[in-house]
């Protein structure tokens, strides 16, 4: 699945960066904004499924980004979580919180418009692994997204959900498995 990352993987901005931010500095954190944006959108856009839509997702993302605002200045870079990981819990309790909103999925009139930075061969298969995706429950969506588009390992993933690592394993095991018959029935 690897293969079918479509951003970059999430680095940290600088430290004077963040410093800047972090003591309010307002062009520093549009860089950090800046710097995340697409990742979060992109991880926001496949956290939601059928659900996602773009003016949902921008709210979403300004929602995160708002948090983050709200929380930098308490952010400690020496801390258990890199602030890749710190964004990404931030992003993925949004995005948990609105996927139990039970708000009725929705489909786009055409869902190939939703496949970014995917060459044209692999477009089939990018719309195939992300309807498999959807039928995951979110608990399960999240380790594959987490793992497999940002690149997490195990205990970030688990700071992320506030889960144990063995229970990050049995879920990615599960959705791996549950993604594989999907995309093998559809074959």
């Amino acid at each position: 699945m690897r293969a079918l990352r479509a951003v970059p993987p999430i680095t940290d901005v600088d430290d004077v960066t963040l410093a800047r931010a972090q003591r309010g500095d307002a062009a520093a954190f549009r860089t950090l904004v800046t710097f995340y944006q697409q990742p979060i959108f992109a991880f926001l856009w496949r956290m939601l499924g059928a659900r996602a839509d773009r003016p949902l997702v921008e709210d979403l993302a300004q929602d995160t980004f708002l948090r983050v605002y709200r929380g930098l200045a308490r952010f400690q870079r020496t801390g258990p979580a890199t602030l890749k990981t710190w964004l990404l819990t931030i992003a993925t309790r949004v995005a948990l919180n609105e996927l139990r909103r039970n708000r009725p999925a929705t489909t786009p009139l055409d869902a190939r418009a939703r496949v970014v930075a995917v060459p044209r061969e692999d477009v089939a298969l990018a719309l195939a692994v992300r309807e498999a995706l959807e039928t995951l429950t979110p608990d399960h969506r999240a380790v594959v997204v987490l793992r497999e588009y940002h690149d997490l390992d195990y205990a970030e993933i688990a700071s992320v959900l506030a889960i144990d690592v063995g229970t990050v394993r049995s879920r990615l095991s599960r959705a791996r498995e549950a993604l594989r018959a999907v995309l093998t029935e559809e074959s």
